[in-house]
């Protein structure tokens, strides 16, 4: 199981870059950041300092969308750091949440993802897709290859991915969710005729060393609501119960609108609706044991790799302990 770190691009940049650093030197091999230009800086900027601070890290976003940016913008930056550091990206993609909603915008359709997702590829590796109805190519673009991964919960996401995407991102690492989610994925995958073991299973989640389970709970916490966000929506779309697993729908009742001000936070007030059984659930939590215990699990499901988020008041220690106590186990 490959493993990655998931960080916010919070001021300075350099202590994104030096953190990017240190996962390395501890075993990580994905370095991916959010991408919220309003709430956060500007992350392909930040991405040629990763790049050019490590030696092999592959980077990319969790997640990019269709509509903050044109999407031969997305894929002209992407070929472009490939050129720059030799294919070390992926693009990580969804509808979108934060980086639409607090200017003002709805998430993209399915449509405009899996449009997106062609155009993007093809240009980010060099062939000539019809984009805005007219024929486009990046002529500069030599042996470019970039890897697209799809982001999402809901059933005709879960299709998006078997069927076009290089990969799946889930954000949970709650073993039910991920069975239901991935066996979606490779369903589709085998019907839409191609090989479910090319799309590489990517889980995403918080991750904390520790032994105090209740502090650990209190930092976490704003997880379950940033997954509430889209719970909602398609709670919205499919109802409660029937199409999505209750694992993943029963919390939400309780929650009543979100701060995206505190998006990704702990402490954010919007999220005290999350019970600590979903934490416990969607989250990693505990000694070092219990992670190896719980990615080992997920690994048996067909997780591929585990990217860790670091939003807590203890980023460094965890990185550490995963370094000395559980990347050698998982590999």
């Amino acid at each position: 199981m490959d493993l990655g770190v998931v960080l916010q691009a919070d001021p300075p940049a350099r202590t994104v870059v030096e953190r990017m650093r240190t996962a390395e030197g501890n075993g990580f091999t994905y370095g991916w950041t959010f991408d919220s230009h309003v709430l956060w800086q500007e992350p392909f900027v930040i991405y040629t300092q990763i790049l050019a601070a490590t030696a092999g890290l592959t980077v990319g976003p969790m997640v990019t969308n269709p509509g903050t940016r044109d999407w031969s913008v997305i894929a002209s930056q992407f070929a472009t750091l490939n050129d720059m550091f030799g294919n070390r990206t992926v693009c990580g993609i969804g509808r979108g949440d934060s980086a639409r909603r607090v200017i003002g915008q709805p998430p993209a359709s399915m449509a405009e993802l899996r449009a997106a997702t062609h155009v993007i590829r093809e240009l980010a590796e060099g062939r000539e897709v019809v984009h805005n109805g007219v024929p486009v190519r990046l002529p500069w673009v030599r042996d470019g290859r970039l890897p697209v991964w799809i982001a999402g919960y809901g059933p005709k996401a879960l299709q998006l991915a078997g069927e076009v995407g290089d990969g799946f991102i889930l954000q949970t690492a709650d073993p039910t969710i991920a069975r239901w989610t991935i066996g979606a994925v490779r369903k589709a995958a085998v019907e839409a005729g191609r090989d479910p073991g090319a799309v590489t299973m990517c889980v995403a989640a918080p991750a904390y060393v520790g032994t105090d389970l209740a502090h650990q709970r209190d930092q976490l916490r704003w997880f379950g609501g940033m997954v509430g966000n889209h719970v909602a929506e398609l709670i919205a779309r499919y109802g409660a119960h029937g199409a999505i697993p209750d694992e993943l729908t029963s919390y939400v009742e309780g929650r009543r609108g979100y701060d995206y001000g505190r998006h990704g936070r702990s402490g954010n007030p919007t999220t005290a609706f999350v019970p600590d059984e979903v934490i416990d659930r969607f989250c990693v939590l505990g000694p070092e044991t219990a992670h190896v215990e719980r990615l080992e699990e997920l690994a048996e499901i067909g997780v591929q790799q585990f990217a860790l988020y670091l939003m807590h008041d203890r980023p460094e220690e965890t990185l550490r302990a995963y370094g000395h106590h559980v990347v050698d186990k998982l590999r």
